[in-house]
């Protein structure tokens, strides 16, 4: 670990809000840090920037940094950071929010933010399931995974963030996992500097409740499923569907210039101011 790095991001925390509500070894942690760091290394100032969450456990990451942030409805994220572009377009805005919050309340906000190609950044904590409110299962618990409100499996055919963010037209879509970290950085930094909507799936753990009823019951198991079951696409391609069963492919989906929404606003616009 590179402490001196980790000292540097000390300056984004609300350092009397630590610590946090997320449980040990919780991946939360290293997608926050993953975050700051990519923010770090743009040099993007604090006070030209906003962070909006919903609700879950890893919406509650806008309340222990140091930006302009909001803490929002549930599944309402993406729709309070539209707001906040439009009235302030020279501001950085990004959303971090997760499985649940995102992709099931909060679904309707995500495709249709994808589809206008607002310019934000939204990055996506994948732990498929509901982790705060007792382990139900989410829009992207595996199939046959069990959770709180799925004991004898998941039926429900999970969403794949990536072909959703794609298919709905973000310009920007990748994907890594918790146990690698410096894609994860660096995918965080490349949605940051990308113009219109950027989505980053980080696929991360909830040992305490997914894990655990899944018979993966703690962190550094967690972290070694990731390790030994994701694949970087370029490999993937070459591989036959029997052999990417149950992996996490990972790496860069999608990327495109395409005029944002602010675009296609000031164009029209002009039309109407002398």
């Amino acid at each position: 670990m590179n402490f001196l790095k980790v000292e540097r991001l000390i300056p984004y925390l609300r350092e009397g809000r630590w610590p946090t509500i997320w449980c040990p070894g919780c991946g939360n942690g290293i997608i926050l840090k993953a975050f700051l760091e990519a923010v770090d290394e743009l040099k993007i100032r604090r006070d030209r920037m906003a962070v909006v969450s919903g609700i879950g456990c890893s919406s509650r990451a806008t309340g222990y940094i140091d930006f302009n942030t909001l803490h929002t409805l549930h599944g309402r994220a993406i729709a309070f950071a539209t707001g906040v572009k439009l009235a302030k377009p020279d501001f950085k805005v990004a959303v971090l929010g997760g499985d649940g919050d995102i992709l099931a309340i909060g679904g309707n906000h995500f495709l249709h933010a994808c589809r206008r190609n607002i310019d934000l950044t939204i990055v996506v904590f994948n732990n498929m399931i509901y982790g705060m409110t007792g382990g139900q299962n989410s829009p992207t618990t595996p199939l046959e995974k069990v959770a709180s409100t799925a004991p004898f499996g998941n039926i429900e055919k999970p969403l794949d963030v990536v072909k959703v963010a794609t298919a709905a037209g973000a310009t920007y879509v990748a994907r890594a996992t918790v146990y690698h970290y410096p894609l994860l950085v660096r995918y965080i930094m490349k949605a940051l500097k990308h113009r219109g909507t950027s989505v980053v799936e980080a696929v991360t753990n909830c040992h305490t409740y997914y894990g655990r009823y899944n018979k993966i019951p703690n962190a550094a198991k967690m972290l070694e499923y990731f390790k030994n079951n994701s694949v970087m696409l370029d490999k993937s391609k070459n591989m036959s569907p029997e052999e990417l069963e149950n992996k996490i492919v990972i790496g860069e989906f999608h990327e495109e210039d395409k005029p944002t929404f602010h675009d296609l606003y000031k164009k029209i616009a002009a039309k109407f101011i002398s």
